[in-house]
């Protein structure tokens, strides 16, 4: 597989993970093998919890606009980015995460809102912003270690005040990069947590580990930290792209982020093929704050392949 394959594998891998995580959000471990007992016997993409077959949520919206945004003006233009958040917010989404939406809808510029909710709050390390990471992983993959890694800390910064979710989602990034370089990211944890900062390296590490379980998270996971532990996990311990999906969405709880996370993980490492036909054909994105736009699999194609393809910085 070449990049632009591994890329596309990544963003419909995302979003394939956040529309059949869905209908489980916040239910109890296990839901998915008891309803859908037999791998590959198809109709698990069926909806349920609000949710249509093949919807996916807030995750690949806001991922979505982020990569037009980076598409449209060439690089990282932040204020465009928040614009476009705001006017998706004030669009009626199905779902919106409770900080995102409070951070969106105070009325402030775009380089105070998060900072002032995370002051207010206290609390602003959820996975809201790892969850829309995959488009700009790929966009700034080709950047190298410390560009992929900068970049989408200012973006996370947007909505997540507190460090903790830049480094969750930098770190994040890092694996992406490595694995459409065509290796193993699992196997280059330790180059990517020196590359973290100091402050938030052991947090990672301990969630990274390969003796670390789920079932050791000191919170929900909901939070970024072990959002991204349980995704990891769940490619570690499977070894293909569908029995990754079929563990993250069984940890329970926040299943749609961390079968985002996990699909594009899995997506880059095991390429589009891997992804079960199944599952990508009712796959679609309404795009809210986008004119009533419905993104389906040949827009995320094409969208993943000019994300891949852009030139690299100089």
């Amino acid at each position: 597989m070449n990049l632009v394959q591994r890329a596309v594998g990544a963003v419909v891998g995302s979003a394939v993970g956040d529309a059949l995580g869905a209908p489980f959000e916040f239910g109890p471990a296990g839901a998915f093998s008891s309803r859908f007992p037999l791998p590959d016997a198809g109709g698990e993409m069926s909806g349920g919890g609000g949710w249509d077959a093949g919807e996916a949520t807030d995750d690949t919206q806001m991922a979505v606009h982020v990569a037009e945004s980076l598409l449209e003006h060439g690089g990282l233009d932040l204020p465009d980015i928040f614009a476009r958040f705001q006017r998706w917010a004030s669009d009626d989404p199905k779902d919106i995460g409770l900080q995102t939406e409070d951070v969106l809808t105070r009325g402030l510029p775009w380089d105070q809102a998060a900072t002032a909710h995370y002051r207010s709050s206290h609390r602003a390390a959820g996975n809201g912003a790892l969850m829309r990471a995959t488009p700009s992983a790929v966009y700034f993959a080709r950047d190298g270690q410390q560009a992929t890694m900068d970049a989408t800390r200012h973006i996370a910064a947007l909505t997540h005040g507190d460090p903790a979710a830049w480094e969750g989602t930098a770190i994040y990034h890092d694996l992406i990069r490595v694995a459409l370089d065509g290796a193993n990211p699992l196997n280059q944890l330790s180059q990517t947590l020196t590359a973290a900062h100091p402050d938030h390296r052991q947090r990672y590490a301990t969630v990274l580990a390969p003796s670390w379980h789920p079932d050791q998270a000191t919170e929900f996971n909901g939070a970024v930290w072990p959002c991204l532990g349980s995704a990891v996990w769940a490619l570690r311990t499977t070894r293909s792209y569908e029995d990754a999906l079929r563990a993250a969405i069984d940890l329970g709880g926040d299943t749609d982020t961390v079968a985002a996370v996990t699909g594009g993980l899995a997506g880059a490492i095991y390429g589009p093929a891997a992804i079960p036909t199944t599952w990508t054909e009712p796959l679609h994105v309404p795009l809210s704050g986008s004119g009533g736009r419905t993104l389906r699999l040949p827009h995320l194609l094409d969208l993943a392949r000019d994300l891949a393809e852009r030139p690299a910085s100089d």
